[in-house]
């Protein structure tokens, strides 16, 4: 069973993510976030890296990430790639990903494309105004991604916002579930993680007839 959840920069689909991985064992699920799939850029000059738009499309490496998919859904292991924010390249190591009964699949793009919309059985696009997105990207640039204020306004400005009214907000259509104020909706939440357990126990029981 692959969900995936979607939304706008900030727009707490982590939260919502880590929200239902308490409410199933996550001994049954895999969480992969696709920012972990930018495209490798450590043959390019940082000066240049940090030109990239990272809000659009093409700077993610989406056929590795529908690979990585696939082969989950197929009962394969994978070698997830670890990104580095602060230089914009990945690292050396790799993160040694076994398959399990539930995948969750999390970005701000993963609607966009059609193929990888293919493998989802639920897709989740999590709703929150553009005022508390913008204030929690800047918090988290800052604190975690060493980001200066002035650079994360910058970002925002000339890509971050127009690549959401271009590409974010209208995949929005493709949503099953669309949840208002991300982890903080309880009912949401509590519908989804039901969901998902309905569907643990409908595939044990098949395991074991």
């Amino acid at each position: 069973m692959i969900i995936g959840i979607c939304g706008g920069t900030g727009s707490g689909k982590t939260t919502v993510a880590r929200r239902i991985l308490e409410c199933v064992s996550d001994e049954q699920v895999v969480f992969l976030q696709q920012d972990s799939y930018y495209r490798n850029l450590g043959d390019m000059p940082v000066d240049l890296r940090r030109a990239i738009n990272f809000d659009h499309p093409d700077a993610l490496d989406n056929d590795l990430f529908i690979n990585h998919v696939k082969a989950l859904r197929a009962g394969e292991a994978i070698e997830m790639p670890v990104y580095d924010f602060a230089i914009h390249t990945r690292k050396a190591e790799t993160i040694h990903i076994e398959p399990k009964p539930i995948l969750i699949v999390e970005g701000i793009l993963i609607f966009v494309d059609a193929m990888l919309r293919a493998q989802m059985d639920i897709k989740i696009f999590v709703d929150t105004d553009d005022d508390l997105r913008f204030i929690r990207r800047l918090q988290r640039d800052v604190h975690e991604r060493g980001r200066t204020v002035e650079s994360v306004i910058k970002q925002y400005l000339e890509t971050v916002r127009p690549m959401h009214q271009q590409f974010v907000e209208p995949s929005k259509r493709h949503a099953d579930v669309i949840i208002p104020e991300g982890g903080y909706n309880e009912v949401g939440i509590d519908l989804i993680s039901g969901k998902i357990r309905t569907q643990l126990q409908m595939e044990l029981a098949k395991q074991n007839p």
